[in-house]
C-alpha cells in the first residue's frame, strides 16, 4: 500500500517525502478531531467506579 502510494505521488524524491508527511499529518488531525471524539463516547473508559 505505501508503495502504491509512493510511486503515485509526482515530482522527484524530495518532493514525495513533502507529500508524504503532509498525507500523514492529514490523516493524524482526522482521526485527532473527527474519529476519536466521535468514537469517545461509546467507549467503557469513563465508567470509572469506585467502592
Amino acid at each position: 500500500m505505501y508503495g502504491w502510494i509512493w510511486r503515485h505521488l509526482p515530482g522527484s524524491t524530495g518532493l514525495k517525502a513533502l507529500q508524504a508527511l503532509v498525507l500523514v499529518a492529514a490523516v493524524c488531525a482526522l482521526l485527532l478531531f473527527v474519529v476519536f471524539p466521535w468514537v469517545e463516547p461509546h467507549l467503557p473508559f469513563n465508567d470509572v467506579t469506585v467502592d
